[in-house]
């Protein structure tokens, strides 16, 4: 296909078509003209191409002026379908949506700590499970690591954390056996993805965002797209030396050294209870020093240490990276809520000469699933449309 030629034309006019009924929603051939600037026979048989390729169907007639009515169009939601999973050491959890993003199935498998059968066996019975139909198109699966794109091989997670999961040819191997085109990515990647199309991120090019839970990672955006590395370990900022923790020359490399050992959730409940502050667990021992900090000296210099310790992996990244905007998120941050944002906030002002932004996650439910699901349908939609 050449530029400029009647085809090309008409598949940029076809696409421009369909993504202004995916943002607006049903219209009428005259406002699908005025949106894409083009004549009303042009809009016609536009439309009638569309309709003849199963993408464009009528949803019923306006009535407008006396005597005047105009038959709606909108984008065919059975076209095709998406998923997304989100795996983790106790469950896979699975969404599946149309062409549209409605969403049409959702599953729940938990997962033994040492599960049986294979691996394509576990994915094929929680994709099942959320009864997708046929069409589905591409498949987006978000994991506790990342595929290394040098080797097809998953890094930065060991056959303990993803059993089944060290193979080589990952996503080649998942796609066919599947039956769809698979996609493999990191789950804070996802996340920032989420935060970027519908949460605290959307409208910045450059950000990063911060997982604390019991884990430590990073996702970093840079020109308004996810950067990965050249190994896709970008962001894992858990190994990222750190003062006042051990390195991986003592631990080893897989120990427990770097920013992790400082702020991840086990270190954070050790260093809650130095300062009197208990709790089952690291969020709860969080949530009981946010209550108690209004009238406690030991719990609000307890939430100060942990503000600090997070504030110096920060104060690398924005030193490095100078972000606009850096998001907050994970069990840490959503326990410690607003109170432990401003102090991290203010502990990295302290620290560096950039003062980036800092906000809490505003989306709501499972953002890595959120975020797959994006990309999954950005995929499926870049095959079946023109």
């Amino acid at each position: 296909m050449k530029p400029g030629t009647p085809s090309l034309l008409r598949a940029i006019n076809d696409r421009a078509a369909l993504e202004a009924l995916l943002e607006r929603g049903p219209l009428t051939r005259p406002e699908i003209g005025t949106l894409t600037g083009l004549s009303k026979p042009t809009a016609s048989q536009l439309l009638s191409r569309l309709q003849e390729a199963g993408l464009v169907v009528l949803d019923g007639i306006r009535e407008g002026l006396p005597g005047r009515t105009a038959e709606v169009y909108r984008i065919n939601p059975e076209a095709a379908y998406a998923a997304a999973l989100d795996v983790t050491p106790d469950r896979i959890e699975v969404r599946v949506a149309d062409l549209t993003g409605t969403v049409v199935g959702e599953h729940t498998l938990e997962t033994p700590r040492r599960p049986t059968g294979g691996l394509v066996e576990r994915l094929k019975s929680a994709l099942a499970g959320a009864n997708p139909p046929p069409g589905l198109r591409h498949v987006v699966i978000g994991v506790q690591a990342a595929v290394d794109p040098s080797t097809g091989k998953l890094g930065y997670a060991t056959a303990k954390d993803m059993p089944g999961w060290q193979i080589p040819d990952l996503v080649p191997t998942l796609s066919k056996g599947l039956g769809v085109p698979v996609d493999v990515e990191n789950n804070v990647n996802l996340v920032a993805l989420a935060e970027q199309a519908h949460g605290a991120a959307r409208g910045h090019g450059d950000f990063v965002l911060l997982w604390a839970d019991e884990g430590l990672g990073s996702a970093v955006v840079l020109g308004g797209r996810l950067h990965r590395g050249a190994t896709g370990g970008a962001g894992e900022v858990g190994y990222m030396p750190t003062p006042g923790a051990p390195t991986a020359r003592e631990t080893g490399r897989t120990g427990d050294h770097g920013y992790q050992a400082l702020t991840g959730g086990r270190a954070i409940h050790k260093l809650l209870r130095s300062y009197g502050v208990r709790g089952a667990d690291f969020r709860q021992a969080i949530t009981n020093a946010v209550r108690l900090s209004p009238r406690s000296d030991d719990a609000r210099a307890g939430l100060r240490d942990v503000a600090a310790r997070l504030a110096v992996g920060l104060a690398a990244i924005t030193s490095v990276l100078d972000p606009a905007l850096i998001v907050l998120t994970g069990g840490v941050l959503s326990a410690g809520g607003e109170t432990l944002r401003e102090l991290i906030e203010h502990e990295l002002h302290a620290q560096t000469i950039p003062r980036p932004q800092v906000r809490l996650s505003s989306v709501e439910g499972n953002p890595v699933l959120a975020g797959a699901l994006g990309l999954a349908l950005d995929a499926t939609r870049e095959e079946v449309f023109p």
